[in-house]
This record gives structure tokens, C-alpha cells and sequence, in this order.
């Protein structure tokens, strides 16, 4: 809206209304009331139609990472991701801990916060109106007669936003919107990932406890006969308590596994909050059972998969928001300029006893004050504001990017582990296959006499350790694909193109 020799006026602010106030019974009053209505609405045309503000995004903040969040953030293609699975349960409790998890309802809360912040600071740049009413009785002097009196109008106010410090503002708090939005879809993911991570966890646990205990029944039974034949004179008295000690170990071993696999139980209990016996009932169903998603080829990650990380993305506003911070700071050096009005309709009555009853209704009305005011001196206090609004858009610039070089080292990690496991895992299952066939065949040496009890000992020891190594080789690799999918911002799909089914 231009302003002509606003620039030069005085710097001392007009605080002289220039008003007008007049009772009348007439068309005048109206005529008023209208040329009220013109005024406001010439000054809305005037600011409608005035420039843009000058962009409030700091020159080097990166563009190229404004992608939408993973499958556009709906939740039913998110949970579809953790189907691939094949395990029912699993995204049942994703859900329950979802649903349960007091960080989502915080970043909830967040949202709402910021939505409110966002129409405060839209309402910032309209007028402000307000209805007054007011009643009195009483004597204004000695010479006047008694009256009553009873008025009833509105007020407008409309500071101008000429330099563009409340659209700015609006700006950074729209920004604050959708860094909250995406908080709320980082915080699900987080909750998924955990849950994710802990259920596959229990489930090896599982598995490696019905090792443990098949373990723990074939060296009682190794114990048992070793004592008979000690008794009998066929085995030195050092053999069975040898194997009376083998007994005892893989005892305190299921022991230790049972007390950890029932931490795991308690751990998803306080994660779902579902009952502990309702919850052990569905986890009866598929006792012992790693999850194990479905086998992707994933030779490379695209840069555009990290844009739906919500830190990232959120990293981002949070710049852009600074950015919009300082322009709003240096608007605070320029002058303001505040229009007021208002209308509104009086009545009057007086006279009492023997004077005659008079009684005056009308309507009054004001265009002004226009006030300016202009910075003049502070002590270095908008100067100021201005430099730590500069200090936050370089912090958030700097968090920016370590967000982005954490995002790339996540990303690597899991697919080194995806990897690594994928190495390990044709070795793992030929060593768990022949150390079990060692093991039989040591057991029927054992049992014609033919090998010693430190022999079978011995063949039990790495053939339990292959198969538990084996099972956290699994538990490992169920990790990794739930540590990408928590890297990649929630999930990916094969038509992202860097991911494939293999043939």
C-alpha cells in the first residue's frame, strides 16, 4: 500500500485524534456511519492489494528436500508395510501400542498447539472489533438535571502490516504446523519400530528357550544314565558328577533365558497396554516363530527416500521458521502505523418532577486516530533481537544438515547389517545342520561306549551355540529391516525404484 512521505513525516507519533463526535436525529448520523464503513474498506482494498512481502527464506536453505511423507502418510499404507511379515500379530500390537503410546498423544497435543499459533497469527493481520455497551444514571454538575444515559457500539482496530513482520509470523507458525504434523508421524513410527523390535526380540527369545530347554532335557537324561553306570562301576565316579554339572548349567541357563523372555513379555505389556494374561494368550499362538519380512533387493536407496524422514523434514521447517523468525525481527526497525474507528448509538434521558421529560437518541462515530510510531531508540534491543533471530536460523541450518549426514549414516548402517546377515546366513545354517549331526552321531558313540562324556559334552556345547547363533542371526536381520524402515522415515515400496523383489 503505498504511503507517500511516510519516511519523513516527524518522528514523534501522532497521539492527537483526529476525530469527530456528533449527536444527531438525522441523516447526517448515517451519512457518518457510512463514510466509516467506506473508509475501512479502502484501507482493505489499499493493503489487499499491496505488494508480497520480500521472501523470509534465507538464501542457502535447501530446497530439494520437500518430499511427502512415506505413502502420503496414511496410516492404512503404513500399516500395510509391516504385513509383509506374514505375522498377523505383529501389526495388531503396532496398532495397541500406537494407540497406548503417550508420546503420539503428546505429538498430537503438538499439533493442536501449533494449529491454535497458526490462527492467532492469521488474526494478527486482520482488524480487531469489539462490542461495547454501557448504562449510567447521574448529575454531570450542578446545573445539569438528572439523566440516564445508555450507549451501545463497536470499535475497530487495524494495525498494518506494512513491512510484512506479521505475515512473516504467520509464515513461520504455518511452518511450525507442519514440523508438528510430521512430529506426529515420527513419533508413530518410533513407537512401530519399537514395538516391532521388541516383539521380534521375544520371539527369538522363544526360540532360543525351547533350545535351551530340549538342551536341558537331553543332558539330565545324559546325567541320569551316567550315574547308574557310575553306580554300577561301568563310569568313574569324576563322569557323573561331570554330568551332574552339566545338568546344573543348563539349568541356570533356562532360568536366566525364561526370566529374560518374561521381561520381553512385560516390556510389550507396558508398550500395548493390553492385559498380560490377554496378551500371552496371542502370543501362544505362534510361540518361538521370528518374524521374517519379505526378501527385497535393495542395491540402492534414492536421496528423494530421505526426504520422508520426518526429522528431516521437520529439521527443514524448523530453518525455514527461523528464517521467517528474522525477517519478523526486522520489521520491529521500521514504523508502525495503527488505524482505529468506531460507531455506535447513545440515548439520553433527563428531567424529573416539574421539568418536562427530555430525551435525546442519536448515534456517534470516530475515523481515527491513525497513529505512527517510529523506532527512534532502544538501547540496542531491536539490533539485538535481530541478531539472535540470525543466530537461530545458523543453528537451525547447522542442525539441518547434521540431520541429514545422521539420516545418510542410518540409512548405511541398516543396509551394512542387511548385508552382513545375508553373507552370514548360508554359513550359519551349514554350521547349525553339522554340528547337530555331530552331536547325534557323538550320542551314539556315547551310548556303545565308544566316546567319553567330554567328548559329547563337548558336541553338545557347539551345537547349542550354533543353533542359538542361528536364531540371533535371524533376530539380527528382522532388526535391520525394521532399523530401514525407521531409517527410511516409515517404510518404502518396491516402486520407489531402488528397492526390488529379487527373482
Amino acid at each position: 500500500m503505498p504511503i507517500g512521505p511516510l519516511a519523513r513525516w516527524p518522528v514523534r507519533p501522532m497521539t492527537t485524534p483526529v476525530a469527530r463526535h456528533r449527536r444527531s436525529f438525522s441523516a447526517p448520523a448515517r451519512l457518518a456511519a457510512k463514510a466509516l464503513v467506506v473508509a475501512v474498506a479502502a484501507v482493505l482494498n489499499a493493503c489487499a492489494s499491496a505488494p508480497a512481502p520480500p521472501n523470509t527464506t534465507d538464501a542457502d536453505a535447501p530446497t530439494q528436500w520437500q518430499a511427502p511423507l512415506p505413502h502420503g502418510g496414511e496410516l492404512a499404507a503404513l500399516g500395510q508395510w509391516w504385513r509383509q511379515f506374514d505375522d498377523p500379530l505383529l501389526a495388531q500390537l503396532i496398532d495397541a501400542a500406537q494407540q497406548a503410546s503417550a508420546t503420539v498423544a503428546s505429538a498430537r497435543s503438538r499439533i493442536e498447539q501449533a494449529r491454535a499459533t497458526r490462527v492467532a497469527a492469521g488474526a494478527a493481520l486482520l482488524p480487531a472489533l469489539d462490542v461495547s455497551a454501557s448504562a449510567g444514571r447521574g448529575r454531570q454538575d450542578l446545573f445539569s438535571p438528572l439523566a440516564t444515559s445508555a450507549s451501545a457500539g463497536v470499535q475497530a482496530g487495524w494495525e498494518i502490516d506494512l513491512f510484512g513482520g506479521r505475515r512473516a509470523a504467520k509464515s513461520a507458525a504455518e511452518l511450525r504446523l507442519g514440523g508438528a504434523q510430521a512430529g506426529w508421524h515420527d513419533a508413530r513410527v518410533a513407537v512401530a519400530a519399537e514395538t516391532a523390535t521388541s516383539y521380534t526380540a521375544l520371539r527369538a527369545c522363544e526360540a532360543q528357550l525351547e533350545q535351551q530347554r530340549a538342551d536341558t532335557a537331553s543332558r539330565a537324561q545324559t546325567a541320569r544314565l551316567t550315574d547308574l553306570s557310575a553306580k554300577a562301576g561301568f563310569e568313574a565316579p569324576a563322569s557323573a558328577a561331570l554330568a551332574r554339572a552339566s545338568t546344573a548349567q543348563a539349568n541356570s541357563l533356562l532360568t536366566q533365558r525364561r526370566a529374560q523372555c518374561n521381561s520381553l513379555v512385560k516390556a510389550l505389556v507396558a508398550l500395548t497396554a493390553l492385559p498380560e494374561p490377554a496378551l500371552r494368550l496371542q502370543l501362544s499362538g505362534t510361540t518361538a516363530r521370528v518374524p521374517q519380512p519379505v526378501q527385497l533387493a535393495v542395491p540402492a536407496v534414492p536421496a528423494q527416500a530421505l526426504a520422508q524422514r520426518p526429522d528431516v523434514f521437520i529439521a527443514e521447517r524448523d530453518l525455514l521458521a527461523a528464517s521467517a523468525d528474522a525477517a519478523q525481527a526486522r520489521a520491529q526497525r521500521w514504523p508502525s502505523i495503527r488505524l482505529a474507528g468506531s460507531i455506535g448509538a447513545l440515548r439520553v434521558d433527563s428531567g424529573t418532577g416539574a421539568q418536562a421529560a427530555a430525551s435525546d437518541t442519536g448515534s456517534v462515530w470516530s475515523i481515527g486516530p491513525v497513529s505512527v510510531a517510529l523506532p527512534l531508540f532502544d538501547g540496542g534491543t531491536r539490533r539485538a533481537n535481530i541478531d539472535a533471530a540470525q543466530a537461530r536460523v545458523d543453528e537451525s541450518a547447522a542442525l539441518y544438515r547434521a540431520r541429514l549426514r545422521t539420516a545418510v549414516r542410518e540409512v548405511e548402517d541398516a543396509l551394512v547389517t542387511l548385508q552382513s546377515t545375508a553373507d552370514r546366513a548360508a554359513d550359519a545354517q551349514t554350521a547349525s545342520e553339522g554340528f547337530a549331526v555331530s552331536l547325534r552321531a557323538t550320542q551314539a558313540r556315547f551310548s556303545g561306549g565308544l566316546a567319553s562324556l567330554f567328548e559329547l559334552e563337548d558336541a553338545r556345547r557347539s551345537a547349542v551355540q550354533a543353533q542359538v547363533a542361528l536364531i540371533d542371526l535371524q533376530r539380527e536381520r528382522s532388526t535391520a529391516w525394521i532399523d530401514l524402515y525407521r531409517a527410511l522415515g516409515g517404510g518404502w515400496s518396491a516402486a520407489d525404484g531402488a528397492l526390488a523383489t529379487p527373482p
